[in-house]
This record gives structure tokens, C-alpha cells and sequence, in this order.
């Protein structure tokens, strides 16, 4: 114990805390979004397309914060919107495009963070390592979210309309267009801000499951967004206060925390039929 309070007066601990906080709500209420759009596994492909970013941003600016950071996303945004643009444009659907553009994309990555001697890198990178957050990282983190509650605080009706009745939201004249690749560019933004925390792995888990938590416990789309916020940044916080006595990986213990929260929301609502 004494241990343990004595690490949490490091500077790497609160950051740590402080990470786990607001990634964790960030993503929470961004899962309310992508259980309502219903594109789980699209987003599961999309993370592991980050890795590819890392490997060309090491390989021709070096491995700095920033360069990492604008590697992934823009790793992220062409794997995402290339697979949009290709499922427009032919009878490829875009679950068949994203899965084919990622995967090469990944297996490319890989090849080359393994050939540049990275080994431990890309197991952080796919799995997370919360305690080498810097304060840029931290940063980067405060700001993914600051985007987040405010886009979608500012424009959930419409994004509520146009999940649930797109020809109703093209029919008032709202862009759809516009909102599918905003939606698309957000969640990305969300995929990258917790690349750190989770990893590109877990991520899904993070961005997913307290959003399906919310679906089981309401029917009340207004609800799943600060609950699902509240979910996962109390499963986050509680993970960071858990692992280190059991000497668990931090990604992992937030995730299986969520999925037992997960667990027990099913289980209620199989109570309540």
C-alpha cells in the first residue's frame, strides 16, 4: 500500500490518472456514437491502420511525439476515407474495401517498424503502455476530447436524425454527406488520442463497449451518450487503481472491467423480460 501511495505522487502516475480520466469519457461518449451508426467492426479494422502511420512517420522524420502523432492520423484518415472512396465508386462495399486497404496496410507497417528494430514500440503501440504518456501525449489527449464533447453536444440532433432516418435528414436538407465523413474523421480522431493508452488493439474494446452497455440498460438515444461517457471513465479510473496492486497491464484492465460491466448490464436486462 504504502507503494502505491508513494507512486501516486509521481508526475508519470497523475498523468497517468489524469489520461485514464479523459480518454476514457472521450471514447465512452464517442462509443454511444459508433453503436448507433452500427459500424463496430468497421472501426475494428480501423484501428490496427494506425501501425502503418507510425512506420512512415519514423521512417522519414525519426521517432518523435509529433511525428508519431500526424502518422497515425493521417495513416488513419487515408486508410478510412480511401475505403469510403472506393466503396462509391464501385460495387466493393466499404466493410470489404476497409478490411482489404487496412490489411495491407498494417502488414506493410509491421515490416517496417520490425526491419527499424522496434520490437517494444510496436507492442505498446498495439497494446498500449498509458505510463509513457507525455505531457504532450496528455495534452493531445485533453484536446481529442475537448473536440469530441463539443461536436457532438453541438450537433446531436442532427446526428440522431440522420442515424436513425437518413432519407428524412436528406429530405430537411441536412449534409448528409458532410456527417458521414465528419463522424467517420472524429472517430479517428478518437482512435489516435488513445493509440497511447490502449493501443490500437484494445482500442476497440474502449470505443465499443460502453456504448453497447448503454443500448442494453436504455432506449433513450439522448441517454447512451453520458452514460456511456460515465462508463468509461469510471472503468478507466477504477482499472488505474486496480492494476497496479495486481501488477495487471493497464489497456487490458480497463477493458476487462468494461466487459464486466458489459456482463452485468446483459445480465440485468435478461432479468427485466
Amino acid at each position: 500500500m504504502n507503494d502505491f501511495l508513494q507512486f501516486l505522487s509521481e508526475p508519470i502516475a497523475q498523468r497517468s490518472l489524469w489520461a485514464c480520466a479523459v480518454i476514457g469519457a472521450a471514447d465512452g461518449l464517442m462509443s454511444a456514437l459508433i453503436v448507433l451508426r452500427r459500424s463496430s467492426l468497421q472501426i475494428g479494422t480501423l484501428s490496427c491502420a494506425l501501425l502503418p502511420g507510425l512506420a512512415l512517420a519514423i521512417l522519414l522524420f525519426g521517432l518523435g511525439e509529433w511525428s508519431l502523432l500526424l502518422g497515425a492520423l493521417a495513416a488513419a484518415l487515408l486508410v478510412g476515407l480511401s475505403s469510403l472512396f472506393v466503396a462509391r465508386c464501385s460495387a466493393v462495399d466499404a466493410d470489404t474495401s476497409l478490411s482489404l486497404i487496412h490489411s495491407a496496410a498494417f502488414a506493410l507497417g509491421y515490416l517496417i517498424l520490425l526491419s527499424l528494430g522496434l520490437q517494444q514500440k510496436v507492442d505498446d503501440w498495439l497494446f498500449g503502455n498509458i505510463l509513457s504518456m507525455s505531457n504532450t501525449d496528455l495534452c493531445v489527449a485533453f484536446a481529442a476530447a475537448a473536440i469530441t464533447f463539443i461536436l457532438l453536444t453541438l450537433f446531436r440532433r442532427p446526428l440522431l436524425l440522420w442515424l436513425f432516418d437518413p432519407i428524412a435528414a436528406a429530405a430537411l436538407g441536412l449534409p448528409t454527406r458532410a456527417l458521414s465523413y465528419g463522424t467517420f474523421a472524429l472517430i479517428i480522431l478518437a482512435l489516435v488520442s488513445s493509440l497511447q493508452a490502449v493501443g490500437s488493439f484494445l482500442s476497440l474494446g474502449l470505443l465499443v463497449i460502453p456504448g453497447a452497455t448503454m443500448r442494453l440498460l436504455t432506449r433513450r438515444a439522448q441517454l447512451m451518450f453520458p452514460g456511456a461517457a460515465l462508463i468509461g471513465g469510471s472503468c478507466s479510473v477504477l482499472a488505474f487503481f486496480l492494476s497496479f496492486p495486481l501488477g495487471w497491464h493497464l489497456g487490458a484492465t480497463i477493458i476487462l472491467l468494461l466487459a464486466l460491466v458489459f456482463l452485468l448490464a446483459f445480465l440485468l436486462s435478461r432479468r427485466g423480460k
